[in-house]
């Protein structure tokens, strides 16, 4: 075994097949729809992305639960137990309370396996923003880098890492909150959609607004161009919620763009 392990959650949205190639361990959230609870793991979540999609756009609404610190007690023992450390990235703070129950965990682990080391990053991501910065750790804990090195180094890169985000249906971010009924009635009407991205506190925030789904997609890569830092030799990580064309073609002009 590595002298230490990379551990994040299914948050960070990676594919079992990054996952592997990143050789990171992702402990599953759980979430509830319909009344039945289901483990959100890259393996398998019970639903499927269409199923669970369908069942959105029909009006149900999934509830979310963060990853306790009993759990995190429950997946690091072992790998302490086994003389590895353990370098846990979170999601982020600003978005969910998991970051502040990994540190519980560590804290009570530090005290029970005072030779080991357990510590908890907080990314300050979501989604495959958070998946980028886990995959490219983990390339870098393959590549040799020391736990505490690539600690610093989350810490410094999580500030430079852009998310940019659209959504085609305004109703889900009524449903969560984000925006007022009014505002998802008259934004549906008019055709507009909203482009928003996570900010350097790890909080969700709205940026700019255009008309058109097209529109907005294209505002993505525009944004991507106004922020990239030598984008030809960066890694960009484009994922979806069952829209798959659209992502396509947002890679189409990333790859046109750059």
């Amino acid at each position: 075994m590595s002298d230490y392990m990379i551990f994040s959650d299914s948050c960070a949205d990676l594919t079992p097949e990054l996952v592997r190639r990143a050789d990171v361990s992702i402990l599953g959230m759980h979430f509830t729809l319909q009344g039945k609870s289901y483990l959100h793991v890259p393996e398998e979540t019970g639903l499927s992305s269409p199923e669970f999609y369908a069942l959105v756009r029909a009006g149900e609404m999934p509830t979310t639960a963060q990853i306790n610190t009993a759990r995190f007690v429950e997946a690091f023992e072992p790998v302490l137990r086994e003389g590895a450390d353990i370098l846990y990235l979170a999601f982020s703070s600003g978005l969910s309370g998991t970051y502040q129950a990994a540190c519980l965990a560590a804290e009570e682990l530090r005290q029970k396996y005072p030779e080991r080391r357990v510590t908890a990053v907080d990314t300050l991501a979501a989604s495959m923003g958070e998946g980028l910065l886990v995959y490219l750790a983990g390339k870098k804990r393959l590549a040799g880098m020391g736990m505490e090195e690539l600690a610093a180094w989350v810490e410094k890169t999580r500030g430079h890492l852009c998310h940019w985000f659209t959504v085609d249906d305004l109703n889900h971010l009524k449903r969560g909150g984000r925006v007022s009924p009014a505002a998802a009635l008259l934004g549906t009407m008019l055709g507009i959609k909203p482009v928003l991205h996570v900010d350097d506190d790890g909080h969700l925030i709205p940026v700019s607004k255009v008309r058109g789904r097209r529109a907005s997609l294209d505002a993505l890569v525009k944004e991507m161009e106004k922020t990239a830092i030598d984008p030809a030799q960066q890694t960009v990580f484009i994922s979806h919620g069952d829209c798959l064309a659209d992502a396509q073609y947002v890679a189409d002009r990333v790859k046109k763009t750059f």
